[in-house]
């Protein structure tokens, strides 16, 4: 489940370690159309390896020559703009009329225990900020509840990290496959629960985690965290009630149930009847997905990662 902020941030400790020179890459700023989100990140070692990306390569490369030959960031942190004239923009490949400023970081000894604080919550699926001084260099860790977009002003760049997006899907059928096919595309972190091993044996996608087990002990083992969705997907009631009794009392941020508005009438009651408070199911989101019309199973997925989307732009996931 590791980000690519855990990723790169990893290899820089790496790095640091040893005692190899390297920079940081952010971009802080976009404009217009960008490759890359703003807050990616890359590293780049003396050495010339680099981890993470900051475009489809041809900002990579530039970036590379410019910091090991003493170009750009050899001692003082840089904001450096990217794609201001049309020229740069076809030769680095960027979209039309696109614009980006990466902050350069110069990382010694004492960004270490600042780095390694970064990682370690990351690892413990917590969220932490840094903020760092454009006039100095130094870093500020602390921890927080939720992310929020990197910021940047003239003194300095406020940039959150926390961990990726969890989607427990309880039924490993067709359906659970396009719900899982999407999300990983989106980087998600999907694990697929079923407590027929028959069910599981069957299931294959690139990059998901398979769990045969009975689905209120993985939601209490591995969904019980702000940063994790769970939906039921097999429309066997022994099975999903007893995942949604367990994900509508955890810190799950997101707890969906597949079935139509009589479905979830009839679920709703027996969740009542099984000792959940009124503001418990509430939480549930039942019939999942948005009410787009969908039909076929992949119709469908795309409903419940629509509703996602949404939700994560409302600051809601």
């Amino acid at each position: 489940m590791k980000t690519v902020d855990e990723i790169v941030l990893s290899k820089v400790l790496d790095w640091l370690a040893v005692g190899e020179r390297c920079w940081l890459c952010t971009i802080v700023k976009t404009v217009g159309a960008s490759p890359r989100p703003l807050g990616s990140l890359m590293g780049v070692s003396a050495e010339g390896e680099l981890i993470g990306s900051l475009s489809g390569g041809c900002i990579e490369d530039d970036l590379l020559q410019r910091v090991r030959a003493g170009d750009l960031a050899s001692d003082q942190v840089l904001v450096h703009p990217y794609g201001v004239t049309p020229e740069e923009n076809e030769r680095l490949g960027l979209p039309c009329g696109g614009r980006l400023e990466v902050l350069i970081e110069p990382l010694f000894e004492r960004h270490r225990e600042a780095i390694g604080r970064i990682v370690s919550a990351l690892q413990e699926r917590r969220c932490t900020r840094r903020v760092v001084d454009l006039d100095k260099g130094g870093w500020q860790v602390s921890s927080i509840d939720r992310t929020e977009p990197l910021e940047k002003k003239d003194s300095g760049v406020r940039q959150d990290f926390g961990p990726r997006l969890h989607l427990l899907l309880v039924g490993a059928n067709e359906l659970a496959r396009c719900i899982s096919e999407l999300a990983t595309a989106m980087d998600y972190a999907v694990t697929v629960c079923d407590p027929r091993q028959d069910r599981i044996d069957q299931f294959a996608v690139v990059g998901v985690e398979t769990v045969c087990a009975m689905p209120d002990d993985v939601v209490r083992e591995r969904a019980d965290d702000p940063h994790s969705i769970v939906i039921t997907l097999t429309h066997d009631p022994r099975i999903d009630d007893m995942a949604l009794m367990e994900a509508l009392r955890s810190q799950a941020s997101y707890v969906g149930a597949l079935g139509s508005e009589r479905t979830s009438a009839k679920r709703r009651e027996r969740l009542l009847m099984l000792e959940l408070t009124e503001s418990e199911i509430a939480r549930l989101h039942a019939p999942v997905g948005l009410p787009i019309g969908s039909k076929s199973a992949m119709e469908i997925a795309v409903a419940i990662i629509a509703e996602l989307v949404q939700l994560k732009a409302q600051r809601k996931l």
